[in-house]
């Protein structure tokens, strides 16, 4: 199953959507941001390592393996993901964090070219222009419902792009190197990353919001869709995968909007229309290619 042509993007898109009612979650904890960078980062590493070590039979390789750069590499990288996303989340609109983040493809498609020198097809390139214009027209094409840029929002569009950044390089990474096990470097940058939260907000402080929703994100989304989403990265290109990652950006406030009753505006409507329809093109001409590469190879 996994040398299907298509099993790579069908495990993006898996995950993807898995991830998106993570926002929903987070809004439901009514958390600050580091507490909830405590909750998740702790929850989410807890999963994943317990997993790594009931599932991997060659444990002191993996750990001999993780002492390497792009082991380390892979660590930080979930560290400053899992910190920068929920402080961008707490502290600065939503809209201009998504917005930030929806830059992954393009920076996941610079640091291919640069690491392990793999080209970025131009339908790729042009999907990724259509994606932007429509989470562009979604974010800030609402007129007066449109976001307004001061310190909060300029500090949320930093965050998003530092989260964009190094989920792009976490993709091309484990692209590149195949041999690193998932589940505990990626475990492992969320576990510090959550005892840094638990340090900055005081253990008094931590059982202060609703626990249950911030636990849903840190035991069942996060494990399944961060895992989902590194281990497509090794059967497609790292660009394919952080395109399909932006369905978040779409579907998420979508389910903000059933959960919370805060309504998306008709620009978010259109550009959401905008995104998903791009990605539902590319994926098909995507599938399309498979199909004649498999039949090619099978004459």
């Amino acid at each position: 199953m996994t040398r299907h042509p298509l099993f790579g993007l069908a495990l993006a898109t898996f995950g993807a959507l898995m991830l998106t009612p993570d926002a929903l979650f987070m809004r439901w904890s009514g958390m600050g941001g580091y507490q909830m960078v405590g909750w998740r980062g702790l929850l989410m590493g807890a999963v994943m390592l317990v997993l790594w070590a009931l599932t991997s039979g060659h444990r002191l390789r993996d750990l001999g393996i993780l002492g390497g750069g792009f082991g380390i590499g892979i660590v930080v990288c979930q560290y400053f993901n899992a910190t920068l996303f929920s402080l961008g989340i707490a502290h600065a609109p939503v809209a201009v964090v998504l917005f930030a983040v929806a830059t992954v493809p393009v920076f996941a498609a610079l640091f291919a070219r640069v690491i392990i020198g793999e080209p970025t097809r131009t339908a790729t390139w042009v999907t990724i222009a259509a994606v932007m214009a429509g989470i562009a027209l979604a974010v800030f094409g609402g007129g007066h419902d449109g976001v307004t840029f001061d310190r909060a929002a300029l500090w949320g569009a930093l965050a998003g792009l530092g989260v964009a950044m190094v989920l792009a390089l976490n993709f091309v990474i484990l692209r590149a190197r195949p041999e690193l096990p998932i589940l505990l470097v990626i475990g492992l940058g969320a576990v510090l990353a959550g005892a840094t939260g638990v340090i900055v907000t005081g253990p008094a402080a931590m059982m202060q919001g609703e626990v249950w929703a911030i636990a849903v994100c840190g035991l069942v989304i996060l494990p399944v869709s961060f895992f989902a989403l590194s281990l497509a990265s090794r059967y497609t290109h790292a660009s394919n995968v952080s395109l399909l990652l932006l369905l978040e950006t779409v579907l998420g406030p979508l389910w903000v909007w059933l959960g919370t009753g805060e309504g998306p505006t008709g620009m978010m409507l259109a550009g959401g229309v905008i995104v998903v329809g791009s990605l539902a093109i590319y994926l098909w001409f995507a599938g399309k290619r498979a199909a004649r590469r498999a039949q090619v190879a099978g004459t």
